[in-house]
C-alpha cells in the first residue's frame, strides 16, 4: 500500500518521527492491524515497528488491544490531532519562557558592548577586488544628495556599470550632484570616452585633469573609498580604506574641488563640464 508523502510530511511538522507518521497512516485505514501487518503494509522494519507503535501508543495517538496476538488501533484523527497540537504549544511556550530568560541574561551583554568603542571602528581596510567592487557599488547606492570621484585604473566596476548609470540618473532627478575627474590619457581610450558619454547624458558632470592623487570617491560628504598604493605588498598591488568620517570626508571634498577647479572639460562636454544631452 503506497503512502502520500504530503500527509507523512504534514504530521512530521507536527512533531512525529518518519517513521510514526507511517504507521499511524496506516492505522487509520483499517480498524486495528498486528504489529507484523503494520510493518508490512507502512513499509517499516520489522525490528523498529514495536518500538514505534509503542511511542504512538505513550502519546496516546494509537491504542493496544491485548490477546494471543495484540492489535492496534489508531486514535480518531480529529483527537489524535488536538493532541499533536497541544504538544507543539507547550513546546512554544517552553521556547518562549527559554527566550525570554536568554534575552534576560544577554541584553545587558549587548548593552555593555556597547559601551566599547574600537578607535579605528569607523575605518574598513580591502584587498580583495571583489569585496572593493562590492564596497564601491554600496557607496554609490547609499549617495543622496553628492558623488565625487577621481577617476583612474584599474577599475573595479564593469566596463557597462548599469547600476553606476542608475544611481547617477536617481542623483540627477533628485537636484543632486555627481562629478567625476578623469586623467586625461583617459581621452585616448575609446572605451573610457564611450564610458564617459553614457555617464554624462546620464547626468554626471565630467572634467579631465594631467593628475591625480590616488582613486578617490566621497559622497554626501561622509563617506569615503580611496585606494593606496601597497609599498609593502609591491608594485601593483593596492589597500583600500572604506571610511565613514564626515571630518576627513569634508577635507577631501575641499581637495576634490581644488582639482576640479582647475581640471578641464572634456571633448563631449559643455563649459561646466556637464554632458551634452539629446
Amino acid at each position: 500500500m503506497e503512502l502520500e508523502e504530503g500527509p507523512i510530511n504534514d504530521l512530521m511538522s507536527l512533531g512525529l518521527a518518519r517513521y510514526e507518521a507511517r504507521v499511524y497512516l496506516t492505522l487509520v485505514r483499517r480498524g486495528s492491524y498486528t504489529a507484523a501487518e503494520v510493518a508490512r503494509e507502512a513499509d517499516v522494519p520489522r525490528q523498529r515497528v514495536y518500538d514505534v507503535l509503542d511511542a504512538l501508543v505513550r502519546r496516546h495517538l494509537a491504542t493496544t488491544h491485548p490477546g494471543r496476538v495484540a492489535t492496534y488501533s489508531a486514535v480518531t484523527p480529529e483527537l489524535a490531532l488536538a493532541r499533536l497540537m497541544a504538544l507543539q504549544r507547550e513546546s512554544l511556550d517552553r521556547l518562549e519562557q527559554v527566550s525570554q530568560g536568554l534575552a534576560g541574561v544577554l541584553q545587558p551583554l549587548w548593552s555593555q558592548g556597547r559601551e566599547h568603542t574600537d578607535p579605528l571602528d569607523y575605518i574598513e581596510i580591502l584587498r580583495d577586488p571583489k569585496a572593493i567592487a562590492e564596497r564601491f557599488a554600496d557607496i554609490q547606492r547609499q549617495a543622496q544628495h553628492e558623488l565625487l570621484t577621481f577617476c583612474k585604473p584599474p577599475f573595479v566596476a564593469p566596463a557597462d556599470n548599469t547600476e553606476g548609470i542608475t544611481v547617477v540618473r536617481r542623483l540627477h532627478r533628485a537636484g543632486g550632484t555627481v562629478r567625476a575627474i578623469y586623467l586625461d590619457d583617459a581621452l585616448a581610450d575609446p572605451e573610457t570616452v564611450e564610458h564617459v558619454r553614457r555617464f554624462a547624458a546620464a547626468g554626471e558632470e565630467a572634467r579631465f585633469a594631467p593628475e591625480l592623487p590616488l582613486k578617490l570617491v566621497i559622497a554626501d560628504a561622509s563617506l569615503v573609498l580611496c585606494d593606496m598604493p601597497d609599498p609593502v605588498a609591491g608594485a601593483g598591488s593596492t589597500t583600500t580604506l572604506f571610511i565613514e568620517h564626515p571630518a576627513l570626508a569634508g577635507c577631501l571634498r575641499l581637495a576634490f574641488h581644488t582639482v576640479w577647479k582647475d581640471a578641464a572639460p572634456g571633448p563631449e562636454t559643455g563649459r561646466d563640464g556637464q554632458g551634452q544631452q539629446s
